[in-house]
């Protein structure tokens, strides 16, 4: 198997149905424009190729994976203009652009991020009429829950909290990537089974692997913050170091961190072949591809 090769497929498919949902969004100018530029800035497309792989691994609906995987993208893309804001992480680049409230000023990005967030699930829930089964709206609740005020939302209220001063541990750290990053992660991973109506045991097998995804996730972005290539990560680089802001580089130091990330991969692959055995191909390349990512 060839992870790149399915990863294109499964992007090409998701960037065309995102170009055509924005087009029928209604949206007026700028506002569309700063929804797009977002949105076609690129970025690896993780969320939605996962909620694809996860889908043709259990032999279920793609279409309804790729309607659940795009709104999905989108509300990941409101996060991230969001973060970028000088309120909150204050990030002049993103994927190898100026950031959207660079372009287009704060006021725009604002409602450019508040327009994918609520536009995702305008759009997940008209694509839900079509379909009209259970699964896909317990995957639409799934994504609302953990991108909303007890997931990602709550882990993003957290780290503003660390950053004001606010005592920080190993556990808060944990508690702050496990819903900021990881979350997201599971909705994506969760999406794809619900789509192929998984049983109770696949679910949880899979959520356990998001939960291990999203440490990985967060340890090798804490690594290439403190040691990547900025050209090849496309946003500013040892912003944590300077702001003296607890990583799992702070807490175990670099060596540490890097045995640390080859444990929570082996036991994310360990999860996999637990339940699914060989048929998790996708799913293993996947978690091979985070534990050696330079982006």
């Amino acid at each position: 198997m060839d992870i790149g090769l399915m990863n294109k497929e499964y992007a090409a498919l998701v960037d065309a149905e995102l170009e055509r949902a924005l087009e029928c969004s209604g949206a007026p100018e700028p506002l569309l424009s700063a929804m797009r530029y977002s949105i076609e800035a690129g970025g690896k497309r993780l969320r939605p190729c996962l909620a694809l792989g996860v889908c043709d691994m259990l032999g279920g609906k793609r279409e309804m994976a790729l309607a659940l995987g795009c709104g999905i993208e989108m509300i990941h893309t409101y996060s991230l203009i969001h973060d970028d804001l000088p309120c909150m992480d204050d990030d002049d680049m993103r994927r190898g652009k100026p950031s959207n409230h660079r372009v287009f000023g704060e006021g725009q990005a604002v409602l450019a991020g508040d327009g994918l967030l609520s536009f995702a699930f305008e759009y997940m829930l008209e694509k839900g009429l079509a379909f009209n089964e259970k699964n896909y709206y317990r995957a639409v609740y799934e994504i609302s829950r953990r991108a909303g005020v007890s997931g990602m939302v709550a882990g993003q209220a957290r780290d503003l909290e660390a950053e004001r001063g606010a005592s920080m541990d190993e556990a808060e750290l944990r508690y702050i990537h496990a819903h900021k990053t990881a979350d997201m992660l599971a909705a994506a991973v969760l999406a794809g089974a619900y789509s192929a109506d998984a049983s109770d045991e696949q679910l949880d097998a899979l959520e356990r692997y998001s939960e291990k995804m999203g440490l990985l996730f967060q340890i090798t972005d804490d690594i290439l913050d403190h040691e990547g290539d900025q050209a090849l990560v496309g946003k500013t680089l040892g912003k944590d170091e300077k702001s003296q802001k607890l990583t799992y580089i702070t807490l175990y130091g670099i060596d540490e961190a890097r045995k640390l990330a080859q444990s929570t991969a082996a036991e994310a692959e360990a999860i996999l072949s637990e339940c699914f055995g060989e048929g998790a191909l996708y799913l293993k390349k996947t978690v091979s591809k985070m534990l050696s990512r330079k982006y």
